[in-house]
C-alpha cells in the first residue's frame, strides 16, 4: 500500500492543486492529512472542499482547534488569530462543521499520525528536541511509525534499540529499516519552513517497498500572494511563502 501524507496545507488551495496532481501521478491507495489544513492562507474553503472531494482524512491541527476553541484561538500570536477570524469568515458553515470535528490522533496498522507531538498533541512542536525529550516521546506510544507535522520542517528522528538520531530531509527517498522505529515530518503543503525552497512538499510512504519519499512542487505562488492581499491576510503570510 502507498499512502501520500500531506501536513500543514494552512488554506493555500494552489499548493494543494500541484500537490493533488502529482498524487494522480506517482499514484497512492490514501491520502492523510496531519492538520492545519486552514489558517494564514487565502482559500480554505477551496481546501476543504478539495479534501473532502478526494476523501482524503485528517486529524485536528492547532489551527482547527482554534476554530473550535474560542480560548485556546485567544492565547495564539496576533497574526495567527487574524489570519483565523478572516477564516471563518470564508467558510461555509459545512466546512467549519467538517474542520472542528476531527480527531486528534489516526492509527493505521503500525503507524500513527499527529498534528503536533504524539501520542496526541495538537499544539506541542517538535523544534530541535533532545535525545531524553525523544526517548520519552518514542515511550509515550506503541506503533512503530508515527507521522507529525506541525513544524512546517522536513526530518525524521529515529530509535534503533537505544540509540536516537534525528536527521534532515531533502526532496529524496529513504529505505525504512524495518527494526527502527521513526517519527517523520513530511513538511509543508502551504507554508515550508524547510529552508530547501519555497515549493509545496508532501511525503509518500510505499509501506510494501519500506521506503519513504519527499516530494516537492512547484506552483502559482503569486496567485496565492495576490488573494492573500485582496482578502485582507496579515503581509507577513505572503513572505512566509518564501520562508
Amino acid at each position: 500500500m502507498r499512502l501520500a501524507i500531506l501536513a500543514d496545507i494552512h488554506g493555500n488551495y494552489r499548493a494543494l492543486q500541484a500537490v493533488l496532481a502529482d498524487i494522480a501521478l506517482t499514484g497512492a491507495d490514501r491520502i492523510i492529512s496531519l492538520g492545519d489544513n486552514i489558517g494564514y492562507g487565502p482559500e480554505p474553503e477551496e481546501v476543504v472542499r478539495a479534501l473532502e472531494r478526494y476523501r482524503i482524512v485528517s486529524v485536528m491541527g492547532n489551527h482547527e482547534l482554534g476554530l473550535a476553541s474560542r480560548s485556546y484561538c485567544s492565547r495564539l500570536h496576533a497574526t495567527a488569530r487574524e489570519s483565523l477570524i478572516l477564516t471563518r469568515s470564508l467558510l461555509s458553515p459545512d466546512a467549519l462543521t467538517w474542520l472542528v470535528a476531527l480527531p486528534a490522533v489516526l492509527r493505521c496498522g503500525e503507524a500513527r499520525f499527529v498534528h503536533g507531538c504524539p501520542p496526541q498533541s495538537m499544539t506541542t512542536y517538535l523544534h530541535a528536541p533532545s535525545e531524553n525529550r525523544l526517548r520519552r516521546v518514542f515511550a509515550a506510544y506503541p506503533e512503530r511509525i508515527c507521522f507529525a507535522g506541525h513544524t512546517h520542517d522536513l526530518g525524521f528522528h529515529q530509535q534503533d534499540g537505544g540509540s536516537i538520531a534525528s536527521c534532515a530531509l531533502q526532496a529524496e527517498q529513504k529505505s525504512l529499516d524495518p527494526r527502527t522505529r521513526y517519527l517523520l515530518l513530511p513538511g509543508s503543503v502551504g507554508q515550508p519552513r524547510d529552508l530547501l525552497n519555497w515549493y509545496a512538499k508532501y511525503m509518500l510512504w510505499d509501506q510494501d517497498a519500506a521506503t519513504i519519499e519527499v516530494r516537492a512542487l512547484a506552483y502559482d505562488v503569486q496567485a496565492t500572494i495576490r488573494l492573500l492581499g485582496e482578502r485582507g491576510f496579515p503581509a507577513s503570510n505572503a513572505q512566509r511563502l518564501f520562508w
